[in-house]
């Protein structure tokens, strides 16, 4: 195990701080949910509305956060907003732990 000293490969403060808010923005189960369900598919606010199960504001404001810390994006098509996923390496991060997740015995309670 590495000394807790800061060796040469260690992140910088910044790109620490950066992970932090990224995972503290994802520690919500419904954008957990919506970057999921993007990432399996572009969609609409009413198409995830009805996929993730929450009401249409809800699901707004939580895309207006996603959008703001630069995982998801928008395109206009006609009169509506069709989201996608644009940070796939987040993505990537995400299947990873709930693979994981899903794989451990029954969860705590369960069992």
């Amino acid at each position: 195990m590495a000394a807790a000293g800061g060796g040469a490969d260690d992140p910088s403060a910044d790109v620490v701080e950066r992970a932090a808010v990224t995972f503290q923005l994802l520690g919500t189960p419904a954008r957990l949910r919506i970057l999921w369900a993007l990432a399996q598919g572009e969609s609409d606010v009413s198409g995830l509305a009805r996929r993730v199960g929450g009401a249409l504001p809800a699901i707004s404001q939580h895309l207006t956060k996603l959008k703001l810390a630069g995982l998801v994006r928008a395109r206009r098509e006609g009169r509506r907003q069709v989201y996608y996923v644009d940070d796939p390496d987040v993505v990537d991060v995400v299947r990873l732990l709930l693979g994981r997740l899903a794989r451990r015995t029954p969860p705590a309670g369960r069992g």
